[in-house]
């Protein structure tokens, strides 16, 4: 990689544009780039740092820290421009960070976007091709070419002697940050966390399987009431010794298993024996009761004997009297039917003439045949009186017609008469709401943009006040900014003159100058009356930045405020017309709303007033309609009435011959139909009086038969003896009982079991009761104890098949937690069988030290004039792990010492070298990328003139791999020593650069 040309613009110190060209430095070989301090040195790297990967060198990238530079004027773009050749291509790289600029609208800034530019020159065409403008594509694009991280090209191209010079002494632990960094070595740093991770987990997995196993094992004492193992989770014999707790805890429940089942058949025996004592003597109690009960029975049985023969012959005269219970029934059937005849034939007679009360039924039926011919002949005259009735009837309909048809026709006439004036007032009204519609719609056009303007006027005299504000309060802050600008140039001013004094008071007798490098301190600088120290700068420049916010945001609110009031004052104002005030505004927008109001009112009226005039319409053809039609009524009902006339004088004539002298013709009809009934109820009762009359005396005779046959001597002493059949059913059911109970009561008493218990002592099923209880609560007991016995047995069984299940399962985690237990401690450097304690990244760091200190010693033997060579040393320091040591071997002694007991001159020359060979060993570690420009931070004035000599002849050597390295100095020696130089010249509005060359200069 070889950088060709560096431009910068407002970057850091350097507030107008600067240019810088490598080319011409590089001819030379060997550059000084030099400028007093604050003046910008470290910029140029930090510009070609940032133009490469977008960020500067540590802390300077820190967050809240601007790369823009103060002194740039508020419109120059801060921007980084690189052309360099890497990997045989030559490219072009643009930079600008992300910063404020002014508002192309209105006052105040915006933050404008970071922007990024790659290009390539294209040796054909002899133009600059445009390759990518992402962030992320051109810096993935630089990172592959060059083959570095940003850490690793701070480290390997700008090389930081001091870094180093702290390397040289630094213990293993910083050393092996520093290369991890650089080497990248976070994936052997991921396997040891990796390994430790998985030794943990294999670890807490045997640890919750002991955990369980020893659960198992408790849990096996609480069922056995016995002892818990010693052991605990992790010791090695845990598992045997609950495997031996669990067989010992089954081998005592088959033994207690086996004295339960013993004990439960005992007390089975024991109970059986009991129970066949505890039936006989319930059997015999119960036999002993049977008979006594029997004896009591067949006492009451005789007792009852009378009583029984009195039922019985009850029950036979019953029997006799059932042959005559027809005949009985017979004869009060006749009997209730005669005196029903007889009552008929009484009422009848009541309702006959005088003349005919005692008149047979065959003079009865004659006079009724005559009345029934007579009312035949009344039919013709009955229909003409009907007839009549309902032509009364229809003339009323008539009359009401009538009426009804002339209320039509008044009421319509009088609707008429106004319909004409009516619809055109309707008309007239509907073509008014039909205007105030149209009106109502360009109201509406024009109240919307009044009101809008309206708004817009009320803002615009708000902000108007903001504007007058907000440029007060511009005018304030744009001072004060100002004011704490000059105060902190002045500060800083007056510090820079006293600086060499405060850095005075950090000199200690024996270390070297941070200036110059010097050990000797002759005549250090001392501080004035008017000094002023770093914390009162900061403190200035802390002032101005606050001021400068300040600043910027009332810069923001000040073209806010005035960009909102132009914009209303644009809305409220019309074309070619003075802006009207708010006052004259809410007149036009009142009176725009009271006329759209009006006019919107009136529009809504339209849908009812057409609806209205539909109806009216419809109404005035109903009207005509309803006219037409009651009059053709009017002229039917004139022709009906005439023939209705005609008819009711034939229908009169008719009924007056059929009436006779009664009142109409179906009264005289209704007089005959009543004494026909009469005569033919009449004739009927006479008839059925003399058949019942004939019936009774036959049911007489033969009833009295019957009860002769029957036994009795009349038929009432019959009707005495009967039983009906709820009592016939009763005395049975006693006569029955009876002899059932007699029958029970002997084959009782005979059954020899009975007699012969009856003889027996009596019996005790009490006691025999309580000795069957005891037995069987001796075998619940015992049946319990099984149980439990049996349980216990059965969960030991269950808790050894699980503890042998633990067992197996644990034995393949015991053997992968050994295995990554012996590789996590060989990788972490805390096994035994690593011997010199080291971590797995410290040992791949050891081989890349290896390297760097083969690379240095090259260098340095020469700058040493063959005395010094870097060594790598893995031996232990203390209590401390090997791996990164770093000494030296002295030539002229012949021993091997820390580096740490180097001079300042030696430390020097030996970081250098070590920074040297580390960039050969990186840039081969990179891909072999090849880097022609190396930049080498201070240290020079600590070597006396040989050795400076001496580190010139090997930088200068680098020439001879066509590599140029600068120098970033403060020496003055080596102004004289090297011809190419690259000065920074600070000054108040900015830093510059100037380019020196052997043969003149350039700035």
């Amino acid at each position: 990689m070889r950088l060709h040309r560096l431009s910068v613009t407002a970057f850091g110190p350097f507030g107008a544009p600067q240019e810088i060209d490598f080319d011409a430095l590089s001819s030379a070989g060997l550059f000084l780039l030099h400028g007093p301090t604050g003046a910008g040195k470290t910029s140029v790297l930090d510009a070609v740092c940032y133009a490469l990967y977008g960020a500067v060198p540590g802390a300077r990238q820190s967050p809240g820290t601007s790369l823009r530079s103060d002194h740039a004027p508020a419109g120059t773009y801060t921007e980084v421009t690189l052309e360099l050749t890497v990997g045989e291509r030559r490219l072009e790289i643009t930079r600008r960070p992300a910063q404020p600029r002014p508002k192309k609208r209105g006052g105040g800034f915006t933050t404008e976007k970071a922007q990024s530019r790659l290009r390539e020159y294209d040796s054909g065409t002899g133009e600059w091709a445009a390759l990518s403008r992402s962030h992320q594509e051109i810096g993935e694009e630089i990172t592959q070419l060059v083959g570095m991280s940003r850490e690793q090209f701070c480290q390997v191209v700008l090389l930081p002697q001091g870094d180093f010079a702290r390397f040289l002494r630094a213990d293993a632990e910083a050393r092996g940050k520093l290369l991890g960094r650089l080497f990248d070595t976070r994936r052997f740093a991921a396997v040891e966390e990796r390994l430790a991770d998985l030794r943990r987990a294999a670890e807490q997995q045997v640890r919750d399987g002991d955990e369980r196993l020893l659960a198992l094992a408790h849990r096996m004492a609480q069922v056995t009431g016995g002892a818990v193992v010693d052991e605990r989770p992790g010791e090695p014999g845990l598992a045997q010794a609950v495997l031996g707790l669990a067989a010992v805890a089954r081998s005592e429940a088959r033994e207690a298993l086996d004295i339960a089942d013993s004990a439960v058949l005992a007390a089975e025996s024991r109970q059986a024996a009991a129970r066949r004592v505890l039936d006989e003597e319930r059997e015999l109690a119960d036999r002993q009761a049977r008979y006594a009960e029997s004896r009591r029975r067949q006492d009451a049985l005789e007792a009852s004997g009378p009583e029984r023969d009195r039922a019985q012959a009850v029950l036979d005269r019953s029997r006799k009297a059932d042959l005559v219970a027809p005949a009985l029934g017979l004869r009060a059937d006749a009997e209730r039917e005669h005196a029903a005849a007889h009552a008929a034939r009484e009422n009848s007679r009541d309702r006959l003439p005088a003349d005919l009360a005692d008149a047979g039924a065959e003079q009865l039926s004659a006079l009724e045949r005559r009345l029934r011919e007579e009312l035949g002949g009344l039919d013709s005259a009955r229909r003409a009186e009907r007839r009549s009735a309902e032509i009364a009837g229809e003339r009323t309909d008539l009359e009401r017609q009538a009426r009804a048809d002339e209320e039509i026709l008044q009421d319509a006439g009088g609707w008429l008469s106004g319909w004409e004036p009516r619809r055109a007032e309707l008309a007239a009204r509907i073509e008014a709401s039909q205007e105030a519609a149209a009106r109502a719609e360009q109201l509406a056009g024009r109240l919307e943009p009044a009101r809008r303007r309206l708004s817009a006027a009320r803002r615009r005299d708000t902000l108007a006040e903001q504007t007058s504000t907000a440029d007060s309060r511009l005018t304030a802050a744009r001072e004060r900014r100002n004011e704490a600008h000059e105060a902190w140039l002045d500060i800083k001013a007056r510090r820079l003159q006293g600086i060499a004094a405060e850095l005075a008071v950090a000199l200690t007798p024996g270390a070297p100058c941070q200036v110059c490098g010097s050990a000797e301190h002759p005549a250090p600088a001392r501080t004035g009356a008017d000094h002023v120290d770093r914390a009162t700068e900061d403190a200035a420049y802390e002032l101005f930045t606050r001021a400068e916010e300040s600043r910027t945001a009332a810069e923001r609110d000040a073209a806010a405020t005035a960009e909102a009031w132009a914009a209303a004052r644009a809305e409220v104002s019309a074309a070619d017309a003075p802006e009207p005030t708010v006052d004259e505004l809410v007149g036009e927008v009142d009176e725009l709303t009271r006329l759209h109001a009006d006019a919107h009112t009136l529009a809504a009226q339209t849908h009812g007033l057409r609806e209205a005039l539909a109806r009216a319409e419809r109404e005035h053809e109903s009207r005509v309609r309803a006219q037409r039609d009651a009059e053709r009524r009017v002229a039917a009902r004139t022709s009906q009435r005439e023939a209705l006339d005609r008819e009711q004088t034939v229908l009169d004539a008719e009924v007056a011959r059929g009436r006779g002298e009664s009142g109409s013709v179906a009264e005289h009809a209704s007089r005959l139909e009543r004494k026909i009934t009469i005569l033919i109820e009449a004739a009927e009762t006479v008839r059925s009086e003399a058949l019942s009359a004939q019936r009774l005396k036959e049911a007489d005779d033969r009833l009295a038969n019957a009860a002769f046959r029957a036994g009795f001597d009349t038929p009432a002493e019959a009707a005495a003896a009967l039983l009906d059949d709820g009592g016939h059913r009763a005395l049975q059911h006693r006569l029955d009982a009876w002899q059932a109970e007699a029958a029970a009561v002997a084959d009782r008493l005979a059954e020899p079991e009975t007699r012969a218990a009856a003889e027996r002592p009596a019996a005790d099923p009490e006691a025999a009761e309580a000795a069957h209880t005891a037995a069987e609560r001796t075998v619940r007991n015992a049946t319990s104890a099984l149980a439990a016995v049996r349980d216990r047995g059965a969960e030991l069984a269950r808790l050894s098949r699980q503890a042998g299940a633990e067992v197996r399962g644990l034995g393949p985690l015991r053997e992968e937690y050994d295995r990554v237990a012996r590789l996590a401690g060989l990788t972490a450097g805390t096994s035994a069988e690593n011997e010199r304690k080291m971590r797995l990244e410290s040992y791949v760091l050891a081989a890349r030290l290896e390297q760097v200190a083969a690379a240095a010693t090259a260098r340095l033997q020469r700058m040493s004039s063959g005395r010094y060579t870097l060594v790598h040393s893995d031996a232990r320091s203390g209590g401390k792990r090997a791996g990164l040591g770093l000494h030296v071997v002295d030539a002229w002694t012949g021993n091997e010492r820390d580096t740490a007991t180097l001079s300042g001159g030696e430390t020097f020359f030996a970081s250098l070298a070590l920074a040297l060979g580390l960039a050969d060993v990186v840039t081969d570690e990179a891909g072999g990328v090849r880097l022609d420009t190396l930049f080498i931070d201070e240290g020079f004035g600590s070597l006396d003139d040989q050795t400076l000599d001496e580190v010139l002849d090997v930088l200068d050597s680098l020439r001879e791999r066509d590599r140029s390295v600068g120098i970033v100095s403060h020496v003055g020696d080596l102004r004289r020593r090297i011809p190419a130089q690259l000065e920074v010249v600070k000054e108040r509005s900015g830093s510059t650069v100037r380019l020196r060359t052997g043969a003149g200069a350039g700035g």
